[in-house]
């Protein structure tokens, strides 16, 4: 009989890339999930109840000493300061936070590694000095990592994102490689299945929110404070008020449209959009039924953010509908009021490409 494989989740959110692995093989037991965001971690908590969680500062967390030893160490630390999405300061103390992850491996000693984070990763300082840490002369010595960009679509996931993954490992044990791509957007050329569309995602979403009257009616309590909550993912189907400028903006913007459909309509153009024609074309854009969505950000709700219209309803994408296409599952749990619960999903693992990262690392154990 196979044996468990212990996990320890570090700057876990709601449980994404945990439900990613724990997808992936019944082999996976998390020991204790560390995260600042008391609403993401009441969440993970809510999801995964035997899971020790800290709410709270890693700092503070690896001070207090009691770093449970686990097989694997996942995580993705923050990456606000070098994000491709405005911007971009390589000071941000944020970003040194995988300075706290390099601490926790040195402590857990971990036979495998895993950091998910933004393509631009690849290209910072702070890439460097955690690839210097692995060297002789670091505090990880014993260890080596490889990385490279991968996209969600190509591990199943209806959503089209592109993140650097980093999967390290103890030098005596060697590199298991990347897992394989399963989903390609040229199935034929390839010999692998079709990229799963918005089309394939939603089908069985009902087309008016039907759940409103779900929010105000749960609360409950994390750490002594009380949250909204805890709503499983079909609760999430919320609606929104919208001006009565986005309604008349959504009525004329057809199939796969966006911003440039409204130039015909100048009192219906943003003055920002009237004085620059070029930029993104995905602002208020409509989703594609027949192809991944974009990447999933913690602002879905407003369409002036990018691609998140509905495809054919006069509406931005529902909380239920953007936690579909990040591949959560019916019994995933969350807490919090609604923005704190779009930042948990926006800033979530898609789960697919955890499921294949957690079999790959399943295999190699």
């Amino acid at each position: 009989m196979a044996s468990e494989i212990t996990v320890l989740d570090l700057f876990a959110g709601a449980g994404g890339l945990t439900a990613g692995i724990h997808a992936a093989s019944n082999r996976f037991r998390t020991v204790g999930a560390v995260e600042w965001d008391k609403s993401a971690a009441a969440s993970y908590k809510a999801t995964y109840e035997d899971v020790p969680v800290f709410a709270g500062d890693i700092k503070e967390w690896l001070s207090l000493g009691n770093i449970p030893r686990a097989d694997v160490i996942i995580g993705g630390p923050p990456c606000q300061g070098f994000s491709s999405l405005g911007k971009q300061d390589v000071e941000d103390e944020r970003n040194d936070l995988w300075r706290e992850y390099a601490n926790t491996i040195r402590e857990a000693r971990p036979k495998y590694f895993v950091v998910e984070n933004v393509a631009e990763f690849e290209k910072s300082p702070q890439y460097q000095q955690f690839k210097f840490e692995t060297s002789v002369d670091g505090m990880l010595p014993e260890y080596d990592f490889r990385s490279a960009v991968l996209n969600a679509a190509d591990y199943g996931a209806p959503q089209a994102r592109r993140r650097t993954v980093i999967i390290g490992f103890l030098r005596e044990r060697g590199f298991p490689g990347f897992p394989e791509a399963t989903h390609s957007a040229d199935p034929k050329a390839n010999g692998l299945l079709s990229h799963v569309t918005v089309g394939d995602a939603l089908r069985d979403v009902p087309r008016d929110p039907d759940k409103d009257h779900v929010f105000s009616s749960r609360r409950t309590r994390f750490l002594g404070r009380e949250y909204a909550g805890t709503f499983t993912t079909r609760d999430l189907h919320w609606s929104r008020q919208y001006r009565e400028l986005s309604l008349k903006r959504f009525a004329v913007i057809p199939k796969g449209g966006n911003r440039r459909d409204l130039e015909p309509y100048p009192d219906l153009m943003s003055p920002c959009w009237t004085k620059h024609k070029t930029g993104s074309g995905d602002v208020m854009g409509r989703l594609h039924w027949d192809r991944p969505s974009v990447t999933i950000r913690t602002e879905f709700f407003k369409p002036e953010k990018g691609r998140y219209i509905h495809p054919e309803e006069h509406r931005a994408i529902t909380h239920y509908e953007a936690a579909l296409l990040q591949g959560f599952g019916p019994k995933h749990k969350f807490v919090g009021s609604r923005t704190d619960i779009a930042r948990q999903i926006g800033n979530a693992v898609p789960i697919p490409l955890g499921t294949a990262i957690g079999r790959l690392l399943a295999a190699s154990l």
